[in-house]
């Protein structure tokens, strides 16, 4: 994501910023400019989300007549905001949805019928919400936006990473799989790297959770639930690639610079990362400085005694794979 900046004061901001804490300035998104800015009245108002509830920060041009932002116009079902807490749980998943379709915007990524469902489970057991994807529709369960609930789930399933935006990021990519690969020409090389989807689903999620994955899994998967079925090994693979794309494109606006090598290495490199796949030579370069970042982001919250952000290891069947993704994306944009 790159860098923004007040363009009253030129404090730096952040993607989610809707005043500036140097000068005052109120703030929004600009989709149609890509930036974070003070509000035009004459060019903009504020998307009806913003003005009610406090969940939105993206702008609505006045020459639209839609009263909500491009992004909230993609909901189809918000939480039950008469009950307490909703409303801050339903902001946290927005915040979450947002940096997605920034990053699938800046891919030129088409983003055509996908709809959001933001639902919590009933009274009885039949009512349970699964986060999933269905015919282009995604729907995150709201207890996902309550941080101990998350973490203790990341626990219970043994799960090194589990964020809202992890999830937006995978279930999306079961969206492109329907889009990109089913019936395409990439159909052949997607069964060659992660397998036969045709597998019965059911079957393979009860023998997930009953036997748990094999014991060689870091060997050929980004993750333990990767190992499921092939079509969660593909939205984990994309999910991490958008991972990468994201955190690279954020360094590289901070002008990071990185040197993976040890200390009095010959050779010296300055990996700082790409705004997006589009910019890069090749999958090997982006590789290169995914590792050098997240090497650096392990050691930094190590020195704060804190958990490493980055628990994986990427193995050369997983590099194999994301460049895959990488080539579907590149391939896709240039279209």
């Amino acid at each position: 994501m790159r860098n923004f900046s007040c363009d009253a004061c030129g404090q730096t901001l952040y993607f989610e910023s809707v005043r500036c804490v140097k000068c005052g300035q109120d703030l929004a998104y600009l989709p149609d400019e890509e930036r974070v800015a003070a509000i035009d009245p004459k060019k903009y108002r504020l998307c009806a989300n913003s003005v009610a509830y406090g969940v939105c920060n993206w702008a609505v041009p006045l020459a639209d007549p839609n009263k909500l932002c491009r992004a909230c116009r993609m909901n189809e079902v918000i939480p039950n905001l008469s009950q307490p807490g909703r409303q801050e749980g339903w902001h946290r998943l927005e915040n979450a949805k947002r940096r997605l379709l920034y990053t699938l915007e800046a891919l030129q990524l088409s983003l055509e019928g996908v709809s959001f469902s933001f639902m919590e489970d009933g009274p009885g057991p039949l009512s349970k919400v699964f986060t999933g994807h269905r015919d282009r529709r995604i729907t995150i369960n709201l207890a996902e936006a309550d941080d101990p609930f998350r973490e203790k789930l990341r626990q219970q399933l043994g799960e090194g990473y589990r964020t809202l935006l992890g999830h937006f990021r995978h279930e999306i990519g079961h969206y492109y799989w329907d889009r990109l690969i089913q019936g395409s020409t990439w159909y052949e090389r997607f069964r060659a790297l992660f397998g036969d989807e045709q597998a019965e689903y059911d079957a393979a999620l009860q023998r997930h959770y009953a036997k748990g994955p094999p014991s060689d899994w870091p060997e050929r998967f980004i993750s333990a639930y990767a190992t499921m079925h092939p079509w969660e090994d593909w939205a984990e693979t994309w999910a991490h690639y958008l991972h990468m794309i994201d955190t690279l494109g954020t360094a590289r606006a901070y002008g990071l610079a990185l040197r993976p090598e040890p200390v009095g290495s010959l050779r010296s490199a300055d990996p700082t990362g790409r705004t997006h796949a589009t910019d890069v030579a090749g999958f090997d370069e982006l590789a290169h400085s995914w590792v050098a970042l997240t090497l650096a982001l392990n050691s930094l919250n190590r020195s704060m005694g804190l958990i490493d952000p980055y628990p994986f290891v990427l193995g050369p069947a997983v590099l194999q794979k994301l460049a895959f993704v990488h080539e579907v994306v590149t391939h896709s944009a240039a279209r």
